[in-house]
């Protein structure tokens, strides 16, 4: 391990560790266009050329391992000109569009600019190369290749992550171009991720393109749920609507990038069919409640099927899109509100899912390790086959829409046979339909909760924005229906359901919201 100097401060760090990784241990950034830490070292931008004492010549700090005893300037007015130097070559045929541009705000060109140049450009705007613009080269992806200052990262992600290799660099000298190769088109499905690497705005998402100004969007730190893998993401958002997801690092999770099914997967928390308000069936119509009206006929409900057929004549399912706090606090629920009641979790795919060897899990659910770490048992197939049989005269259910996997008819043959059936979910789907109660419930970037992915790692997910009207976080909900039926004391966070979650589960036990942080913890074994 070696022990260096930058900039006047002692550090020890691990053997092959690079002077850019180092410096920021440090607090102190060495500008850089080409070096990504989840890529192969090319050296080919030069921003990151540092002084090191006793060698004649300036070195990449991307490509140049901390040494013992080493003393590196980053600061040096050496440094500092052929810094800008490098500058006003990227610089020299851009087409400084920046008003236009999607990446204006977290542009590595703006940024350097302002810290490292200031100088006027020598080159005249109507003596600039013109390349491509606004070409189409993908499913999610638009080139632009006059803001290209030719990184390659874009190229060395498709050659070493996705391995597709779709695109190339073209041309020879000034004329260097990023393009498709003949016959191709950038639409694996990873391909969102090199827009996240871009760092000067030459490949942008097309589903962004003009949405939003990023100085305009608040950041907030999340999971993906579009499959058990549980990526690591930024939600980025602003006034209650999501604008995009965007990997976060997590080296156990998913490194530094996500899938194109999970990017796109924030477009379904938009619902046309999004509940707002409580609705119970009268007369055959559907009419809307107050909160505590709706929570209580659902608990009057159950407790009449209960007294009048017994509580084996309720059946209750939780789906692993629950969180772990909610499926906690469903399972609490029916075992002393309604003991005697058939209670599962439903963990349901299509069995053409997608799915590959690196992050695209088959499992469409985010939290179908939480619900078995909870012992919630797997056998919802029994609880419905009950209901087709008659043998049920109620039926709740959290998060689950039984049409995708029973089929339309299925359930209005199953209807005809219920006395009772509520649904606690975020939209109107086809279940709801046959519902005589509807509890709206906050998505996933509107609560606090955790999710248990496929390695058995909880994971935190934080609110990004309050639900709208009269959602209601699941916990929150879940906490209501508990007093009304058991008794409960309201509990005041998600993070309080945790950790009365963590004392009565042992694989939970060691957790709480300090120790999951956020990159996840794992659970005992």
């Amino acid at each position: 391990m070696p022990t260096l100097e930058i900039d006047g401060q002692q550090l020890t760090v691990a053997d092959g560790t690079n002077l850019i990784q180092a410096a920021e241990q440090l607090g102190i950034e060495i500008p850089h266009y080409c070096y990504h830490p989840g890529l192969s070292v090319a050296g080919n931008c030069r921003m990151c050329l540092v002084e090191i004492e006793k060698m004649p010549k300036l070195q990449i700090a991307c490509n140049t391992r901390a040494g013992e005893g080493m003393v590196v300037r980053t600061q040096s007015e050496r440094v500092k000109q052929v810094r800008a130097g490098v500058l006003e070559f990227l610089l020299l045929n851009h087409p400084i569009d920046c008003p236009i541009c999607d990446q204006a705000g977290e542009c590595k060109l703006q940024d350097y600019y302002m810290d490292h140049d200031r100088q006027p450009s020598r080159m005249p705007l109507a003596e600039k190369l013109r390349k491509g613009k606004a070409l189409d080269v993908g499913r999610l992806i638009m080139l632009d290749q006059e803001r290209c200052i030719l990184c390659t990262r874009c190229v060395r992600f498709l050659d070493e992550v996705t391995k597709t290799r779709e695109l190339g660099i073209f041309q020879r000298g000034t004329q260097n171009r990023i393009d498709i190769f003949p016959g191709q088109r950038v639409d694996n499905p990873y391909s969102g991720n090199i827009v996240d690497i871009c760092p000067v705005g030459a490949l942008t998402n097309k589903e962004f393109r003009f949405q939003a100004r990023v100085w305009y969007l608040d950041h907030t730190a999340s999971v993906c749920t579009a499959c058990a893998t549980g990526c690591n993401i930024d939600v980025h958002h602003r006034r209650g609507q999501v604008f995009r997801f965007r990997p976060r690092e997590n080296e156990a999770v998913n490194k530094y990038w996500m899938c194109d099914e999970g990017r796109g997967s924030f477009r379904r928390l938009h619902s046309e069919r999004r509940l707002l308000k409580p609705m119970i069936r009268e007369g055959g119509e559907w009419v809307g409640a107050a909160a505590e009206a709706a929570q209580g006929l659902l608990v009057r409900a159950l407790h009449e099927v209960r007294d009048r057929y017994g509580a084996h004549c309720i059946g209750a399912l939780v789906s692993a899109q629950a969180s772990n706090e909610e499926a906690y606090l469903f399972a609490r629920l029916f075992r002393e509100g309604f003991a005697g009641s058939r209670l599962a979790g439903l963990s349901w795919s299509p069995a053409q899912a997608s799915r590959d060897d690196f992050l695209i899990d088959a499992d469409k659910n985010p939290n179908t390790a939480g619900l078995r770490a909870l012992g919630l048992s797997p056998d919802a197939p029994a609880i419905l086959r009950a209901a087709e049989a008659g043998e049920l005269k109620a039926l709740v259910l959290w998060r689950a829409d039984l049409a995708p996997s029973q089929g339309q008819e299925w359930l209005d043959q199953v209807a005809e046979k219920l006395d009772f059936v509520a649904v606690i979910d975020t939209d109107g789907h086809a279940t709801a339909e046959i519902a005589d109660v509807l509890l709206p419930i906050a998505t996933v970037v509107e609560t606090t909760g955790t999710f248990t992915n496929r390695t058995r790692r909880v994971q935190l997910a934080r609110r990004a924005f309050v639900p709208p009207a009269q959602a209601l976080e699941g916990w929150e909900l879940l906490s209501h229906l508990g007093r009304r039926a058991a008794g409960w004391k309201l509990y005041p966070s998600a993070e309080a359901v945790f950790s009365e979650l963590a004392r009565n589960t042992p694989a939970f036990a060691a957790l709480d919201y300090a120790a999951i942080g956020v990159h996840g913890a794992e659970l005992a074994a």
